[in-house]
């Protein structure tokens, strides 16, 4: 992906071999496939939970398999968000954070994503998270529960929390998800993992975060992706800095809607289109 794209659009992973022909070069192997990705998207959501770090040699090959301007999004792991509920983790997060200084630059904000059951009475908790989290990388949080879509006094305290350390609030759209009649085994996953929550298109710093997690085809998207695309326009003229991860229960074809919210954008405000797919890279064999 070119440099000069004002925003960051990727996918919630990259090593999917299931992409391999379709959307990586034919032949490809595993090591292959970080590089092949950067060459298109400009980030990509370490979605899932963390249980090992990565090693030294590990991030080093994730520096140097992605360009200048590339971001991981990394969430915190559910240990401290789910199952401690934010309690007296702020040591663990500090050495979760610091584990990824080797590759400060090409970090994008943190994700902390709390669970259904995190409520107001646990405001305090993520208030002291906050407090003590290094300014020099950036976070967004993600709140499931209903008091913090209240329109009310706690809607109201995370917004200012929020916005006094600068720290973006996760925004989640699953509204196609569960809307849709399908009711295949991934959609149903899906489901489970994801609530639909009420939707928020404010922004409450500067680098807002919105995960779309919607069908597997575009077709059934379209209505949506425009939405998002006209609302990530408007950020991007505020001279606001989006993240736009895309995510579909099947996970291949996500690469697919990342690539058409892109052009969808680039129908709105002036930007770099993306580069070809690798597989559409390849040399194509003649008939003779």
């Amino acid at each position: 992906m070119k440099a000069s794209i004002p925003y960051h659009i990727g996918c919630s992973s990259w090593n999917v071999s299931s992409r391999i022909g379709t959307f990586y070069a034919n032949k490809s192997k595993s090591d292959d496939l970080l590089g092949q990705y950067a060459s298109v998207f400009n980030s990509v959501e370490i979605c899932k939970n963390i249980r090992e770090l990565p090693t030294a040699a590990e991030l080093q090959l994730w520096d140097e398999s992605t360009p200048e301007g590339f971001k991981f999004c990394i969430n915190l792991p559910k240990e401290l968000t789910h199952k401690q509920l934010l309690e007296n983790v702020e040591v663990q997060a500090l050495a979760f954070v610091d584990s990824f200084e080797s590759i400060r630059n090409k970090l994008g904000p943190f994700l902390i994503r709390l669970p259904h059951n995190f409520d107001y009475s646990l405001f305090k908790r993520l208030e002291e998270l906050l407090s003590i989290l290094p300014k020099t990388y950036s976070y967004a949080v993600e709140v499931q529960h209903a008091d913090f879509f209240d329109h009310g006094n706690s809607e109201h305290k995370l917004e200012l929390l929020l916005k006094s350390y600068g720290v973006d609030r996760f925004i989640s759209d699953t509204r196609k998800l569960h809307a849709t009649k399908s009711i295949s085994p991934a959609i149903e996953i899906a489901r489970q993992k994801n609530p639909s929550l009420p939707l928020r298109f404010g922004a409450t710093a500067s680098r807002p975060v919105v995960r779309y997690l919607g069908t597997n085809d575009i077709l059934n998207n379209e209505v949506y992706l425009r939405e998002w695309a006209i609302v990530v326009a408007d950020w991007i003229k505020e001279g606001l800095h989006p993240y736009v991860i895309i995510q579909t229960p099947d996970v291949t074809s996500e690469y697919i809607l990342s690539t058409h919210f892109h052009r969808l954008l680039a129908g709105l405000i002036k930007i770099s289109p993306l580069n070809e797919w690798p597989a559409n890279r390849e040399p194509q064999l003649g008939l003779f």
